[in-house]
């Protein structure tokens, strides 16, 4: 005779605990109490019953919302309090990709999941896609919208969404001469030297006032930046909330302090109809900018951005290494060790030479 799968408890029941089909904010799964007077095999029968409709997708709540509906709540509730960069990646896709997505929220299955992903242009748009479907899908779970099984159902085997980030450069040597040489407008040319001297972001860049600038300490302090809400400029504070000082070197500081002194206003970079640079403005000085690099230069210059002038800025320091440490790299980037490390540890390495400092430190 088989032995019943369960035993009678003390208070006269065959009970258990299942898995309801849902998780805790901390990602646990959820339980339930099933119990039945009559036997083990009766609560069996109840266990697998109870299963079968996780499985099914009964174990939910309803509601009416369809996809997109509920992807907008989502959005308001936990990622509209995000910088502004975050705010506009998350809306733009939902707005974009899902606005198709018009069936019940829990209607979603694999199909609604390849098709809005095949649809989308750009790998690194359809990676965003990917990331934020599945922020919505674990999110309906947590809600009761959908049962826990139906993420493998969707995402299980969905082919991978392989994205290779642009390669992280400095500035090539042609580039370095045809900036020495360029025949810059006054704005042009301080944002450049700015950027390329003090290795500042672009929102960092953009915000500076001349009260931002001690000519003599020669020194820029960084503590706010600028993120652009479509064409607006926006003040915020800091990557990571980040302040720093920052020394103006020598090569560039002749012009800055020329540019900062010439000023009639309070901003380096005003706008024409606004305190600070717009969108549009901006993208027009970086294309002069770069016509006046290319008027100084055989090769064509492709693919340059600010960043890489900051990029540029911590390869060159990390040459400097041991006689500038990166905790003070990092101090000067208004970063991390970590990333400092991570991104330029080849530059470092190139710097270290063991042998020879094991044998100069353990001369007799």
């Amino acid at each position: 005779m088989a032995k019943a799968k369960y035993t009678k408890q003390s208070n006269g029941y065959f009970q258990t605990r299942v898995w309801d089909g849902t998780y805790s904010e901390g990602g646990k799964k959820n339980y339930i109490t099933l119990r039945s007077k009559k036997s083990s095999k009766d609560l069996e029968e109840k266990v697998n019953e109870h299963n079968n409709a996780i499985k099914e997708r009964q174990y939910v709540r309803k509601t009416d919302a369809s996809f997109i509906e509920y992807s907008k709540a989502w959005y308001l509730t936990y990622k509209s309090s995000l910088e502004l960069n975050g705010k506009n990646m998350y809306l733009n896709t939902i707005n974009k990709h899902f606005k198709l997505l018009t069936q019940a929220i829990g209607d979603t299955n694999r199909s609604h999941y390849i098709t809005t992903i095949n649809s989308i242009s750009g790998t690194r748009s359809k990676q965003i896609a990917d990331m934020t479907f599945k922020q919505i899908i674990k999110s309906a779970i947590r809600d009761k919208l959908l049962p826990a099984s139906v993420y493998d159902e969707i995402f299980e085997d969905a082919p991978k969404i392989k994205y290779k980030a642009p390669e992280k450069r400095p500035l090539h040597d042609y580039e370095k001469k045809a900036l020495s040489k360029a025949n810059f407008e006054p704005m042009d040319k301080a944002y450049v030297f700015i950027i390329f001297g003090c290795g500042l972001r672009r929102g960092e860049a953009i915000a500076l006032s001349r009260f931002d600038i001690s000519l003599e300490r020669k020194e820029i302090s960084i503590n706010k930046a600028i993120a652009f809400d479509e064409n607006n400029p926006v003040l915020k504070d800091t990557k990571n909330y980040v302040h720093r000082i920052v020394p103006i070197p020598d090569a560039t500081f002749p012009f800055i302090e020329e540019y900062v002194k010439s000023l009639k206003g309070t901003y380096l970079f005003p706008g024409a109809n606004t305190t600070y640079i717009s969108k549009s403005s901006f993208d027009k000085m970086w294309r002069r900018i770069i016509k006046a690099m290319q008027a100084e230069c055989k090769e064509t210059i492709t693919g340059l951005t600010s960043h890489i002038f900051r990029h540029n800025y911590c390869a060159s320091l990390c040459k400097q290494f041991p006689a500038i440490s990166i905790k003070k790299i990092a101090e000067l980037l208004g970063d991390s060790e970590k990333m400092v490390l991570e991104v330029y540890n080849h530059e470092i390495e190139g710097k270290i030479k063991p042998i020879e400092t094991i044998t100069k430190a353990l001369a007799l």
